[in-house]
Order: structure tokens, then C-alpha cells, then sequence
């Protein structure tokens, strides 16, 4: 938000530097982010002066050039050749002397040097209206009063503003000071504390009054739950014009680009006193005016030539024909005021502010009416604010109040009570202050003090505090204008040892976390907003079970995500797209599911991997990343946490090309495996991805919180290879059964160190390269035990799965 300092003096005589009033606005908690100069001509006329032409010949070696002889007012005339054909002897006239810094058309800065032109020395220069960033005209140079006196500065013959302009990072909350006059209510506060005796100036209204009653538009108010307040008044026989210079000032000032002088009133006021307005060309209303919701599907053009399409509770202003305007959001084509308008119905209103959000992201429109109407605005400026657009209306496009002022108001909006206790407010704010500072406080923010006990202050909040609903928001008040730089604090240092379990949730991520980085992942998070139709993706996730957001800020954000995949595919995409195609990710985060049972949000631990094992480098040659490398990945989580009593099964999940579950009894752990194509083929992905999605909540109930401390053995382990010739439906899982079940006490691992299938082996076979690590802890083994063992485990692949060592 932009707040004008010249406009802010208007409510608040003060003349301190614009860099202790931005101090003083951040301490109360209106943050100056920066602090902007504004002139109304670029650079100020800085260095332009008035002159007079003291003499003007034609130059020896150009027809179109002049030179001429210009006092400055310093005593010494300086030459100046001048390309105009208007100049003449005796004109008063702009000139940029030596170092005058102007900009042209587009912008640019240029500096005036002394130079020579065709030989004749030139010591400034003679200005056109466009050189000045006066307007656009270039005809020739501009001639000034002649009255003027010598050396006057440019800047103050065209009364060029200077302004400072503080850019305010305004938190939602504070609705209450979203307008100059809301900043100054807010700054008069701080200075009273700082027993600075300032007051508030309001504007007056008291001139308003009906010049005829000619033109009586009726107001129909269908819902005042959706619309509390209305007022509307005509106003006749407007000129719409252009704006004076001091309101288009104003408004330039902010960044706003002025319309006309009716358009740039109703802005002004928005900005001024925090009321959103609305003219219509009263000759295009039809009938009364007539506020309402409209059928569904209803067609209505707005003001930036868009077609929308109407929802059922979307409140409009309408006439008896139909919609003019979408109440407190946007206008409407065909009843917004032109330059052929004469008569305007005036709107001011109050609307509620739930209604305006929803049509407001409904539409995708987001205007500075919205804005403060979706926060709440004060309902009882209403009136007050549509008099003082009326009457400046009249004084910059002319005209007369040709009906009375329509104020529909059928509830009153009251402040309402809070109690403030003593006791209360010392514990929260750390010190205790004076019952007078507060209450003092108090007064500065138009807080009432309605009773007055030992214990506290009975409170009545003004309406338009929308912020201040409890007694921590008073104290929260109380502290900001008291200042929170003036609170005491301790220098006693106290600190609490809380004891938690090693398995709480947040250690055990902790855990993880540095096990994977130390493997080459990096963390990431993800949005749980995200696309509904990402469901579609997989025939496992249903598109009933989505939890749909009720405000979503687009299409793509308006669903919680059920599954960790999309999102991570689209950090892959992004990355990939950005040429860092190797890459390892991992993911806490949850998902969301709105189950017939009730809602859902268990948690997951995701893994990533794509691309090539390691980075490119000169000493080592490209491999990508493959299903076993990943396997590992996954066995060393799990390894890492102890879970041991695992057992490999199908995956179930639809995601997958390929892939494995590892479980304990009934309950899936982790499914893993490579992501099917046609899934990333969706997000442009086209090289091979691994996901992995563990049961987070699942894994931290298999947690064991005793840990067992075994001998490291003494006796050496021994390994044999066998290289088992098999047929294709045989999986691992079926040889690491039998070999389990062969040998229970000395056999400590089976391992599957490769795979082949393809030349030189039957059709329907393949090949299993098996290790067998054996190892007695209390003695050396034997080759005599070994070779039993090997050989009865030969004899039971042979019978349960036709196994047969390769030749």
C-alpha cells in the first residue's frame, strides 16, 4: 500500500522528516518497506529557470537556427542558439542553464553542456513544452508571462510537486488502515504517547447540501445480509473532463493513472478515507436501482470488455433490466461513465465482506474496492464519505445534488464490549504500565472506556476495528502504540529441559534425513495444494476423495494432493527442464483424503531418484541410475531405523512399470519401484524415474525403543556362489524361501548378485547368480559342514523349483 506524505498532512500537521515517520509507522506496525520521491514533472525542472531574450539574429551558417542572447537574472547574458522559429526579442522564456538534467520521450536522462552548434557556442538551452515533460507539444518553445521575474525558478511558475510516497507492507489485518486517513488516525496515536499534542483534521461535509430535487433514483435492497448499508445520491449536470492538476498529483503519486475527473473522485476517496465508490451514468440506469443476487449462468460484461458468467450468490447492482455492476468488486460496460455522462448516481456502501472475497477470486479479479471490502470497511463512514465525493465532485466537474441521500441501514452495525483486566494485560505485555497510560492509550485508538473497576477496564471497540474482537487484541493494541522497543527485559536467562522419547516423530525424520543426504539426497517440499485431475492418473485414487479448497487462488491449487508422486514428478520436471537431470529428492510431508469413514491425512517419507548415479566427471564414465541401486537406497532407511521382520510382495499400487512392497505381516511399509511412462509422459519427463512412498506412521509404530547389543563375531564368515539355471516364473523370493528354510542356524545371508537372460541360455530360462554367507559364532566351520549345507541346499532347489547349476 502507498501512502502520499503531502496527502497525509492533509489529516495530520506534522514536520518531521519523512525517514522519523517511517520509523514511527514501523513501530506501530505499519511497516515502511521504502520511502519513494514523487514529482509530478521528472526531475523537477531542477536547474530550469525563467529568461529573457535580450537579442535574436539569424545564425551565419544555418537558415533554421537562431542566436540568441538571454538574461538570466544573474547579471551576465548568456548565448544560446535555439532551433525554434517562435523565438524572438523580448520573450520571457524556460531555460535549462549548464547541468539542467531533463528526459525525453522515452525517458531517458540527458544533461545540457555548454557545446557549440555550427561553430557558434551554445550555454544552455530554450525549451519546448515537451522537453520539459510539460505535455507533448514540440511546435516550438513555450513563452511565459511576461511579468515573470529573471532567474525564477521553473518548478515554482508550474507549481511542480514534490512529494515522498511510503510503500507500507500492510498486514490483512489491519483493515482499519488501509486509506491516508487511517495511517494518520494511527500516527496521531503515537504522537500522543510521545505527549506530542496533535490533532486529527476531518474533512468537513458541512456544505452539502440538495440543490434540487430532480432526479430520484429508488434503491431496493433484496438481501441486507449480503449488503448491510447502502447509500446513493444523483448528481447533475457534471462536465467530465480531465482532472486538475492537484488530483491527478494525488493520485500519480500513489500509482494511479488518472481517468477523468468523476473516475479519479471516486478513487480518491477509496485512497483518502478508506470508502470504496461507484459512479453510474444515471441515464443508463433503467428504472430503480435494485441490489440483489442473479440466476446462475447469468451473462455480464464488465468494465475491461470481459464476458463472465455469473454464480448464484454473487451480489449485483442491477436495474430493472439487469446487472450494472458486481457489488464491491468490478463494473459494469454498459452503465460506467464516459465523456458524453451528465448525470451520475453515486453509490457508497457497505458490503459483506465474505460475499465480495468469493466473487472476487470467483472472477479473478482483484481491485482496490475488493481489497478493502473483503477485509472490512468502517459501516459507519458510509455516508459521510459519499458527501464528500459529492461535493468534490461538484467542485471539479461542476453540476448540482439533484435528490436526497438514499441510506438503507435497516441493522445497525454496533461496536462492541470488551474487558480489559490489569492483571492480565502486565503478565502478557511483561511489565506493568500506568492504569493512565493505558487508558490514555486507549482514548488515542477512539476506544471508549465504559466502566472503570480495581480489576480492569470495561471497553467499547469502534465497529471499523474489525481486528481488535478479544482482550489480548486491546493489549496487543495497547503494546504497539506504547512501543515495543520501550518494554524492559530481563537479564535472567531461564531455560526448560523437556525429556522426550528417541522415537518421537521429529527425531526420527532427523535420523533419516542425515542418512539420506549422506547417500547424496537432498530434502524437498512440496505444495500440498495442487491439481484435482492429477487422481485420473492412477485408477488407485479416487476423485471423490479429494479435499477441495473453498477459495482456491487457481484450477491447479484447488485440491490437497493424495499422493506425494505429482508432486515431486513436477520438482523432477522442473529440475530436468533446468539441465540438472541427476537427481536424488526425498520428501516428509502428508497427504489428504476425504474418505466416507471421515477425513484422512497420513503421513509419507518419498524418494526420488533419476539420471545417473554420479555427476559427470573426466575420471568417472556415465551409469545411470538403476532399480537395485535404488533398492538399496530403500533397504538402508529401513536398516537405519532397525526395522528387520520384513518380507518382499507385490506391489499394488498402479504407478508403477515395475516395482516391489516390503511389509510387516499384513501392513505395507514401502512400495517402490520404476514410475510407469504414461505417467511421465504427463509431466514432459522423459527419462526413467524411481519413486518410493514409505507409511511414515506405520514405520514409527514398528520403531523398537530397546536396543540389543550383540557380540561382533569371532570366527570368520564364509561365502559360496552358486549359479543357479532356472525357469522364468521363478522369482528371488521363492530361492530366498528354501534356502531359509534349508538351513535355519549358520545360514546369515542370501544375496542376488545378478541376473541374466538372453544368448546361450534355453528359451524360458534365465540365470540366478546366489551368494551364501554362512558363519558359526562359536567355532570355525568346517569344509565338511560347508559342503553338506551346500549340497542339501543344491538338492531342495532342485526339487521345489527345478533349479540346476549352470555349465
Amino acid at each position: 500500500m502507498k501512502i502520499s506524505y503531502n496527502w497525509l498532512k492533509q489529516f495530520i500537521k506534522i514536520d518531521l522528516k519523512s525517514e522519523e515517520t517511517a520509523t514511527l509507522l514501523t513501530d506501530l506496525g505499519l511497516e515502511v518497506e521504502v520511502v519513494e520521491k514523487y514529482q509530478s514533472v521528472r526531475g523537477g525542472l531542477e536547474g530550469v529557470v525563467v529568461g529573457h531574450v535580450l537579442t535574436c539574429e539569424k545564425h551565419p551558417d544555418a537558415d533554421r537556427l537562431s542566436i540568441t542572447t538571454v538574461d538570466l537574472g544573474d547579471g551576465t547574458p548568456v548565448q544560446i542558439v535555439c532551433g525554434a522559429s517562435n523565438v524572438a526579442k523580448g520573450q520571457k522564456v524556460p531555460v535549462a542553464t549548464i547541468g539542467t538534467k531533463l528526459f525525453d520521450k522515452d525517458g531517458v536522462e540527458f544533461e545540457i553542456k555548454k557545446g557549440k552548434i555550427r561553430g557558434q557556442e551554445s550555454h544552455g538551452m530554450i525549451c519546448a513544452e515537451d522537453e520539459l515533460g510539460l505535455g507533448t507539444s514540440h511546435d516550438g518553445i513555450m513563452i511565459l508571462d511576461a511579468n515573470l521575474k529573471l532567474g525564477t525558478p521553473a518548478a515554482k511558475v508550474f507549481n511542480v510537486e514534490n512529494d515522498e510516497v511510503f510503500e507500507i507492507g500492510l498486514t490483512p489485518n489491519r483493515a482499519d488502515a488501509m486509506s491516508h486517513y487511517g495511517v494518520a488516525r494511527d500516527l496521531r496515536a503515537s504522537l500522543l504517547q510521545k505527549n506530542s499534542s496533535i490533532e486529527l483534521i476531518t474533512p468537513t461535509v458541512s456544505t452539502f447540501r440538495i440543490d434540487k430535487r430532480t432526479l430520484k433514483i429508488d434503491v431496493d435492497v433484496k438481501d441486507s445480509k449480503l449488503a448491510p448499508r447502502y447509500c446513493g445520491v444523483t448528481i447533475s449536470g457534471v462536465t467530465v473532463k480531465s482532472s486538475p492538476a492537484w488530483l491527478q498529483n494525488r493520485l500519480k503519486a500513489i500509482g494511479l493513472t488518472p481517468k477523468n475527473n468523476i473516475v479519479d473522485i471516486t478513487n480518491y476517496i477509496l485512497h483518502d478515507l478508506g470508502q470504496p465508490l461507484h459512479a453510474f451514468d444515471a441515464s443508463k440506469i433503467s428504472g430503480k436501482i435494485i441490489v440483489k443476487t442473479v440466476a446462475a449462468g447469468t451473462k455480464f460484461v464488465t468494465l475491461d470488455d470481459v464476458e463472465r458468467t455469473l454464480h448464484e450468490e454473487d451480489l449485483m447492482i442491477c436495474d430493472e433490466k439487469g446487472p450494472l455492476c458486481i457489488a464491491g468488486v468490478f463494473g459494469g460496460k454498459g452503465s460506467g461513465v464516459t465523456e458524453s455522462t451528465n448525470s451520475i448516481f453515486l453509490e457508497s456502501a457497505y458490503f459483506n465482506p465474505v460475499s465480495v472475497r468469493k466473487s472476487a477470486k470467483r472472477h479473478a479479479l482483484n481491485t482496490d474496492a475488493s481489497f478493502r471490502f473483503e477485509r472490512g470497511i468502517d459501516p459507519n463512514i458510509t455516508e459521510f464519505a459519499l458527501k464528500r465525493a459529492a461535493l468534490l465532485i461538484k467542485e471539479v466537474a461542476g453540476g448540482e445534488i439533484t435528490s436526497d441521500i438514499v441510506d438503507i441501514y435497516p441493522k445497525k452495525i454496533e461496536d462492541f464490549p470488551v474487558f480489559l483486566n490489569f492483571d492480565k494485560t502486565a503478565k502478557l505485555i511483561g511489565q506493568e504500565l500506568p492504569k493512565e497510560t493505558i487508558k490514555k492509550i486507549l482514548a488515542s485508538l477512539d476506544i471508549k472506556v465504559n466502566s472503570v473497576t480495581d480489576a480492569g477496564l470495561g471497553l467499547i471497540i469502534p465497529s471499523y476495528r474489525v481486528d481488535v474482537q478479544r482482550e489480548v487484541d486491546v493489549i496487543e493494541e495497547i503494546l504497539r502504540v506504547y512501543g515495543y522497543n520501550n518494554i524492559n527485559f530481563t537479564k535472567k536467562l531461564n531455560a526448560t529441559v523437556a525429556n522426550s522419547a528417541r522415537t518421537e516423530d521429529y527425531k526420527v525424520q532427523n535420523i533419516v534425513a542425515t542418512q539420506l543426504n549422506s547417500l547424496g539426497f537432498h530434502e524437498m517440499m512440496a505444495n500440498s495444494l495442487t491439481s484435482p485431475d492429477y487422481v485420473k492418473l492412477s485408477e488407485m485414487l479416487k476423485e471423490e476423495y479429494n479435499v477441495m479448497m473453498l477459495n482456491p487462488l487457481s484450477n491447479d491449487l484447488s485440491a490437497m494432493r493424495q499422493s506425494l508422486l505429482f508432486s515431486g514428478l513436477e520438482a523432477v520436471s522442473y529440475n530436468i527442464n533446468r539441465r540438472n537431470g541427476d537427481l536424488k529428492l526425498f520428501e516428509f510431508g502428508k497427504t489428504y483424503h476425504k474418505l466416507p469413514s471421515g477425513y484422512n491425512e497420513p503421513k509419507h517419507l518419498t524418494l526420488f531418484v533419476s539420471g545417473n548415479r554420479v555427476a559427470e566427471s573426466w575420471t568417472t564414465t556415465e551409469k545411470p541410475s538403476d532399480f537395485f541401486l535404488f533398492k538399496g537406497f530403500v533397504d538402508s532407511v529401513l536398516n537405519r531405523l532397525g526395522i528387520c521382520k520384513i518380507e518382499n510382495k507385490p506391489v499394488a499400487s498402479d504407478v508403477f512399470a515395475e516395482g516391489i512392497a516390503i511389509a510387516n505381516g499384513n501392513d505395507t511399509l514401502v512400495e517402490f519401484g520404476t514410475v510407469k511412462k504414461s505417467i511421465l509422459k504427463h509431466f514432459d519427463i522423459k527419462q526413467e524415474v524411481f519413486f518410493a512412498d514409505f507409511n511414515w506412521n506405520l514405520i514409527l509404530k514398528l520403531i523398537n525403543n530397546k536396543i540389543k547389543f550383540i557380540d561382533i563375531p569371532k570366527y570368520p564368515e564364509v561365502r559360496r556362489d552358486l549359479a543357479l539355471l532356472v525357469d522364468d516364473s521363478v522369482a528371488f523370493d521363492a530361492i530366498y524361501a528354501i534356502a531359509r528354510q534349508t538351513e535355519k542356524s549358520l545360514l546369515k545371508e542370501v544375496n542376488l548378485f545378478d541376473v541374466y537372460q538372453g544368448k546361450n541360455l534355453p528359451e524360458g530360462k534365465k540365470s540366478y547368480a546366489v551368494s551364501f554367507t554362512l558363519q558359526d559364532n562359536t567355532k570355525t566351520l568346517t569344509d565338511e559342514q560347508i559342503d553338506k549345507i551346500m549340497n542339501k541346499l543344491q538338492k531342495n532347489l532342485e526339487t521345489e523349483v527345478g533349479a540346476s547349476l549352470r555349465q
